[in-house]
């Protein structure tokens, strides 16, 4: 007479260790991965020089608008073709953008003579307004070079009309494609672009707005 089948515990437990098996290597995939070494971070810095002029204006800088690539935490490489990828082991402080526009507040707060300069959501009241767009911040292979471009206008907070435009650019040579010299010469790049934008800003011919005495149509009561 036949036996009931009932698997032996044996082979009950080879049983479930076929069956779990490909759960379990992809769970040692999944913690060998992540047990890997963090990305180093960098910052990227505000550089301090005295330059004059428009010292009575209140400019506010808008983060910078910028592609999906570029609107990351990643350190961008394109070879000569268009191509993008990423370099390893390395990412910035912050989202791009955001880092880029707190930089370059910084960077007037460090160099220039304007009475304010503060980003939109503060609240402050501008006379003018900083509307940027990342075009490049990259190391451009074969030649290795860091590249940072940004597109800039000046635009009247009072009525929304551009007083100027102007697209920024400079290149500094990467003596390697790595994550340490990519982030210092990407630096060292923007920081010469910032610095154009502080000046041409400071000595551009900026609209302000009218005292709010004088658009209500209030004068003073003599002497």
């Amino acid at each position: 007479m036949r036996g009931p089948s009932v698997l032996t515990p044996l082979k009950g437990r080879a049983c479930l260790l076929r069956r779990f098996a490909p759960v379990l290597v992809l769970a040692a995939l999944t913690g060998a991965c992540s047990s890997g070494p963090a990305p180093a971070t960098y910052d990227l810095s505000a550089p301090t020089s005295r330059i004059r002029g428009a010292a009575a204006v209140q400019v506010l800088v808008n983060e910078p608008a910028a592609l999906q690539p570029l609107s990351t935490q990643q350190i961008l490489v394109k070879d000569a073709s268009g191509s993008v990828s990423f370099i390893g082991g390395g990412q910035w402080a912050d989202n791009l953008p955001r880092l880029i526009q707190t930089r370059l507040i910084n960077t007037f707060e460090n160099a220039s003579q304007l009475r304010g300069v503060s980003r939109p959501s503060s609240g402050a009241v501008a006379d003018v307004q900083l509307v940027s767009e990342l075009r490049r911040f990259e190391i451009a292979t074969p030649d290795n070079q860091a590249v940072a471009e940004i597109s800039v206008k000046i635009v009247s907070d009072q009525n929304g009309r551009i007083v100027n435009g102007r697209i920024f650019r400079a290149s500094v040579p990467a003596s390697a494609v790595d994550a340490p010299n990519a982030a210092r010469a990407l630096d060292e790049a923007l920081s010469v672009v910032m610095l154009d934008i502080v000046r041409w800003v400071s000595g551009s011919h900026l609209p302000r707005r009218e005292d709010p005495s004088t658009a209500m149509g209030e004068t003073q009561p003599p002497a």
